[in-house]
């Protein structure tokens, strides 16, 4: 995302993207910066990183935060005040409606779309449907507990927060949920693809 002409530091060799802080966030960052050095090798870039108000409350599943642009605002507040001169997102968290004067500048090449079932290191060889009877899978996700909850009416699905690294060591250090419901291209970005046990189509098992 990038500002329209406003604020944007057009004069300078340096342009300063700004990013979530967590670890997924950045890596994705890095992968836009060294795009656009490959086409602009004479620019420098510098990524400049905040917390979201959805990285700061935790407590509390996205759904009942009532809030739009929980992991924007903060971004398109530094790209519109001239703070940074682009913004890096992952589609899913921008709102319907961009604020004035912002536009999405481009979209990178897409990672694997489908979602991936994490296990717990007690069910590496176990499927969604060969878990427990009430086993609890931990999403971040409305949409994909009321999707999966159809195919697996006998499975639990709660919410689970954090980035990343904190939903892999909340399944891995306790037994709180048998497995984690997680977007494949996170964890394939994340170099994490060995721990994808599953992945789910429209119709899995």
């Amino acid at each position: 995302m990038a500002a329209n002409g406003n604020g944007c530091n057009q004069n300078s060799a340096l342009v300063r993207i700004g990013s979530r802080d967590s670890e997924l966030a950045k890596k994705q960052t890095y992968m836009v910066r060294d795009a656009l050095q490959k086409v602009h090798p004479k620019l420098e870039f510098e990524i400049i990183t905040m917390k979201t108000k959805g990285d700061k409350i935790l407590n509390l599943a996205l759904s009942k935060i009532g809030s739009k642009s929980l992991f924007t605002k903060e971004l398109e507040m530094a790209l519109e005040e001239g703070q940074v001169d682009m913004v890096v997102h992952s589609l899913k968290d921008l709102p319907t409606t961009l604020p004035d004067g912002l536009v999405i500048g481009c979209v990178s090449e897409r990672e694997d779309p489908r979602d991936a079932v994490i296990m717990h290191p007690k069910h590496t060889t176990a499927s969604l449907a060969s878990l427990p009877m009430d086993s609890v899978i931990g999403t971040s996700s409305v949409r994909r507990a009321a999707q999966l909850k159809r195919k697996f009416p006998n499975l639990r699905f709660e919410s689970v927060r954090g980035n990343l690294n904190t939903r892999l060591r909340k399944l891995d250090t306790a037994d709180d949920y048998a497995a984690l419901i997680l977007a494949a291209a996170g964890v394939l970005r994340m170099g994490w693809a060995d721990r994808i046990s599953q992945v789910i189509y429209k119709y899995c098992t």
